[in-house]
Formats: C-alpha cells, sequence, structure tokens
C-alpha cells in the first residue's frame, strides 16, 4: 500500500509543480497590466453630487477614463478579465468622452437598454466585479437614486452626455 500512496504522492508533487509552473508563465504575457487610463476628454455635468458620488463609486472603474487599478489587476488571468471588462464597459458608456459611440446599444438583434435600466435591473454593475468591490453594492434606494440621477444626467437613451471640455 506503501508503493501506492508514494506513486499517487509522487503525482500530486507533479501536478502542482505543473500549475506553479503555468501560473508563473503566464505572468510573461502583457495583456492586461498596461494601466495607463486615457486622458479625461470632458467632465460630466451631473444632476446632483450625490449622483456623482454613486458612479464614481460603483461605475466609475469600467466606465470612465479614470480607472483604480487594484493590485489583483497585475496578476494573470485575473489581470486579462479586468482589461477587458474595463476596455468593453468604457466601449459602452464613458463618462469620460472618447468612447466609440457605441453607447446605450446593449443587447441583441439591435435592442437597447440605457444605463439607467442596466443599474435598476441589476445587471450592472456586475457581479464579478461586486466581489472585490463591496462598496459597489448599492442598496435598492440607492439604486433607484443612480438610475435616475444617471437618467437626468444623460437622457433616456444614455448616449450624449451633458458634458464641459476639461481643461489642459
Amino acid at each position: 500500500m506503501s508503493r501506492s500512496s508514494s506513486a499517487f504522492g509522487k503525482a500530486v508533487g507533479v501536478g502542482v509543480g505543473a500549475i506553479v509552473v503555468v501560473a508563473l508563465g503566464i505572468q510573461l504575457v502583457p495583456y492586461g497590466r498596461d494601466h495607463t487610463n486615457p486622458a479625461v476628454v470632458t467632465q460630466t455635468n451631473w444632476d446632483s453630487p450625490q449622483t456623482r458620488e454613486l458612479f464614481y463609486r460603483a461605475c466609475a472603474d469600467c466606465h470612465s477614463n479614470e480607472t483604480q487599478w487594484p493590485w489583483y489587476s497585475n496578476v494573470a488571468p485575473v489581470s486579462w478579465l479586468v482589461m477587458r471588462d474595463t476596455l468593453e464597459g468604457r466601449e459602452q458608456f464613458n463618462v469620460s468622452g472618447g468612447s466609440s459611440g457605441r453607447e446605450g446599444q446593449g443587447g441583441e438583434g439591435g435592442e437597447s437598454e440605457s444605463p439607467a435600466e442596466r443599474i435598476q435591473d441589476g445587471s450592472m454593475p456586475l457581479p464579478i466585479y461586486l466581489v472585490m468591490h463591496p462598496e459597489a453594492r448599492l442598496t435598492a434606494e440607492e439604486k433607484q437614486l443612480l438610475s435616475a440621477g444617471v437618467e437626468a444626467t444623460f437622457g433616456a437613451s444614455g448616449v450624449t452626455a451633458p458634458a464641459v471640455a476639461s481643461s489642459p
């Protein structure tokens, strides 16, 4: 019996070693570690300070050019997910300007769901974001306030942001 447990221990050791080598090797993949935020092109003219505070607490990391990059955003493969989600979020809706113009065009088959609707229905912020950002968990009242404030600030479609050009 000691022979089989010895073989099992050796197999586990080789498996753990392989996992460590792969984990270290993927750190060499550069995607996901460029944390240079694009310039803030515009400053949003928020409907209220409360809307701005809630937005920056729950949404700004992915929907502005003012992303705060946590330590784990430097560790692959998590860095890949963080970068993908941030770039995708900016592409869909970016309060800092310079987005692709696809804001408010969520859904399949041309369906559209505004940022305010996404907040209200709970699809934003993403559940995976909330795991590491408990401060982004909004109460039902906060969701309602943020949703109404985003709609008041950006309109029902969420496409056009009332903004002022930022100073150079």
